[in-house]
């Protein structure tokens, strides 16, 4: 059990972390911006941000099952992948810590929604909150790509978890959302102000997770990988 508690932990905290990247919060932010304008009534925005937090959690659910059913149907991948997953989670740490900590830089991808398409998939209420949070979960960018494939799908491989660890990680992705519909239910407030204020928490939460990752890294390296080199 507590065993349980600190991996689907550590899947909201990669979600968390995710969700304040520059890349994945900008998409927050532009469909906290699209969903608030179609909001009649205060409390109509708590059900337009769990949607939207729905979407993404189908999202990474569907390609989680996907990737680990990949995995499994290959025998030989798979009994690989078990029996040297802690050699290949040393090098792996390194990398998304230095991802994490700018000392490498992963070229960005362009791939985003158009801005008409999403104020129409914004006009269409919950479903199209829906529509618009599972395509936004995929729209991956370099430091989004790097927690997913990187940290939580080893979690996911390790655990055999196609449900719990994506969908955890999908909550914490859709968790600046979430926090906004829930003020919007008490009164008005000023996105821009929270934006600036989650941009400075994403400096410091990215540095000390960064640094995190690469003593972990570190620790994989030394005990696993370099008694596997000699």
């Amino acid at each position: 059990m507590v065993e349980w508690f600190i991996i689907l932990g550590s899947a909201l905290w990669f979600g968390v972390l995710t969700s304040i990247s520059p890349c994945p919060l900008a998409t927050n932010i532009a469909a906290v911006s699209f969903l608030s304008k179609q909001v009649n009534h205060t409390t109509q925005s708590l059900w337009m941000g769990a949607a939207y937090s729905g979407g993404r959690m189908l999202s990474y659910m569907v390609l989680a099952a996907l990737l680990l059913y990949g995995v499994t149907s290959a025998p030989k991948l798979s009994h690989f992948l078990q029996t040297q997953m802690n050699i290949l989670l040393g090098p792996v740490l390194l990398l998304v810590g230095a991802c994490l900590l700018g000392l490498i830089r992963l070229p960005s991808s362009s791939w985003g929604l158009s801005n008409q398409l999403q104020q129409y998939l914004a006009k269409q209420g919950q479903w199209g909150a829906f529509t618009l949070g599972s395509i936004f979960a995929l729209s991956f960018c370099p430091t989004s790509a790097a927690l997913f494939f990187a940290s939580l799908l080893p979690l996911i491989m390790a655990q055999q978890s196609s449900f719990w660890v994506p969908a955890i990680y999908g909550v914490g992705t859709a968790m600046p959302v979430l926090i906004i519909s829930a003020l919007l239910t008490l009164g008005t407030i000023q996105v821009a102000n929270i934006y600036n204020q989650l941009t400075l928490v994403e400096r410091y939460a990215r540095r000390a997770s960064g640094a995190i990752f690469l003593l972990a890294g570190f620790y994989y390296c030394w005990f696993y990988l370099m008694p596997f080199l000699r």
